[in-house]
């Protein structure tokens, strides 16, 4: 027989002052940015994958407070006036805490001007050029290390390899230009001769600039642009090239074996500075990449490892930041007060603690060898040097 109602509403009352007083879950929410579309929706994908997978894993004791963390991703197309777009979208959801992405410095640096007018934190784990963060920011940070390093990191690596001359090409973005340039700047200090310095935004057909480069005879051409543009090295080897090529982290892809092929290991070799190194460079790795491999059913590509950490440090940030707020939802600005605040969190990339600019106070940086001509062993490459510098003052 049904019971009245009346008699069962205090058991019902009863029950939820005896467990958790009923309290009502609530939900946030971290959005990634980043592209999911064009040239380079893979890396784009890990990152939206990377933190997904972080949160799975890693918001139990939000959830155990009553508060339930949600991804929501974006694709900011690489392109600087969609990640501002979508930045507007997001400051506009109050339950967004915060931003994981870009891959894009030319993106992220306008996009984040939004999320700091809303003093939403935004954690980078692949943006190099240093005005992510020498604009000063509260709410900005990144895992990763800074072009002006990176930069000069390739130009040491020509010195320690007996180059004396180098010709340097960019792609003539934010980014391309802007490592090229502390490239150059570093060189110079090393006693190495810049015999060229030049900007194109081809990615094909360089007949025109292999000539200009083969005039110059330099022992080495240095390359600040992704690995679409890597047909420049094949194209000079073709030519009768036989020097050093030196390239930088938007090179790692296994594509520029594709495009280059043998050409890479003739000569004096090829080798490329990246702030994000194979996944096997990270001790503590192993169990994220097998973790990412029986999810997503393939190995991470270079920054989801970082994203997983941008993630994992924004989760524990949030965590501290609704402790103090008595496990309720806190404010932005709460949230990123507490990622600066966080000291050693040893992610699986590395131990991480962020300065007042929001750059780690040392960053790694790694030079590889490419040692293969075939794609698929792309990510056993040689790491032939591992840095852990701290950034510029």
């Amino acid at each position: 027989m049904r019971k009245p109602l009346f008699l069962a509403a205090p058991l019902v009352a009863a029950f939820c002052l005896f467990t958790i007083g009923c309290k009502k879950e609530q939900t946030i929410k971290i959005a990634t940015q980043s592209p999911l579309s064009g040239d380079t929706k893979d890396t784009g994908m890990d990152i939206k994958n990377a933190t997904e997978l972080a949160i799975d894993q890693l918001s139990g004791p939000l959830k155990e407070m009553g508060i339930k963390v949600e991804l929501v991703a974006f694709d900011d197309q690489a392109d600087p006036k969609k990640g501002v777009e979508n930045a507007k979208t997001i400051v506009a959801d109050p339950s967004i805490m915060a931003v994981i992405g870009h891959y894009d410095s030319g993106v992220q640096i306008p996009s984040s001007e939004i999320y700091h007018g809303a003093q939403l934190c935004n954690i980078s784990p692949a943006n190099t050029n240093p005005d992510v963060t020498d604009r000063g920011y509260a709410e900005v940070n990144r895992i990763c290390g800074r072009d002006d390093v990176q930069g000069a990191v390739g130009a040491q690596l020509a010195k320690k390899r007996g180059i004396h001359s180098a010709y340097v090409i960019h792609d003539t973005t934010p980014w391309g230009r802007g490592i090229a340039e502390y490239f150059k700047k570093e060189a110079e200090t090393q006693g190495i001769s810049v015999v060229g310095f030049t900007g194109t935004e081809e990615r094909q057909n360089f007949s025109t600039l292999v000539p200009l480069i083969l005039k110059q005879k330099p022992d080495a051409v240095y390359l600040a642009a992704g690995y679409e543009a890597s047909a420049v090295f094949k194209q000079l080897r073709d030519k009768g090239f036989k020097g050093m090529f030196i390239s930088v982290d938007g090179f790692d892809s296994p594509d520029a074996a594709k495009i280059v092929g043998d050409a890479l290991l003739t000569g004096q070799g090829t080798y490329f500075s990246t702030v994000a190194g194979p996944a096997f460079a990270y001790p503590d790795a192993g169990k994220f990449v097998n973790d990412f491999k029986l999810k997503y059913g393939a190995a991470p590509h270079p920054y989801a490892a970082q994203s997983y950490d941008c993630a994992a440090i924004a989760l524990k940030a949030i965590e501290n930041a609704a402790k103090e707020a008595d496990d309720k939802v806190p404010t932005r600005a709460a949230i990123a007060k507490a990622v600066r605040a966080l000291k050693e969190y040893h992610g699986v990339t590395g131990t991480v603690t962020f300065n007042a600019k929001g750059d780690p106070t040392k960053a790694r940086y790694f030079v590889i060898q490419v040692t293969s001509a075939d794609p698929a062993h792309w990510v056993a490459n040689r790491v032939d040097q591992t840095l852990d510098i701290a950034p510029p003052q």
